[in-house]
Parts: C-alpha cells; structure tokens; sequence
C-alpha cells in the first residue's frame, strides 16, 4: 500500500468520524458576546472607582 492510499484511508476515516459525532462544543460567538459584556461591565467600574477617587482627592483641603 503506497504512502498517499494509506493517507487518504486515515484523513477519510477522520473526516467520518468527526462527521458522526455531532456535539462538537459551544460556537465561538456566544462566548465572545459574554467576554465583551464582562469587558464593558470592567470599564463601568473602573470609571465609577476612577471618579469616585477624584471627587475624594478634591475634597481634601489645600489640595491643588
């Protein structure tokens, strides 16, 4: 049996197998929505900390 029949015999087989087997995982997308909704919830917080800080820094007295 020459190299390239017994490759087409293994990737065909693969192909087969992965065909039959239909859970294959969650699709990208829905995962990519929720890391970016938990990247705009960071920034929020992180600006409301960042003002917060700067309202108290300004009520410090003789602050310049």
């Amino acid at each position: 049996m020459s190299i390239l029949s017994y490759l087409h015999v293994v990737v065909t087989t693969r192909l087969a197998e992965l065909r039959r087997d239909s859970e294959r995982g969650d699709s990208p997308v829905p995962t990519a929505v929720i890391i970016a909704g938990l990247v705009a919830v960071a920034v929020a917080v992180t600006a409301a900390a960042l003002v917060k800080a700067n309202n108290w820094m300004t009520g410090i007295p003789n602050h310049p």
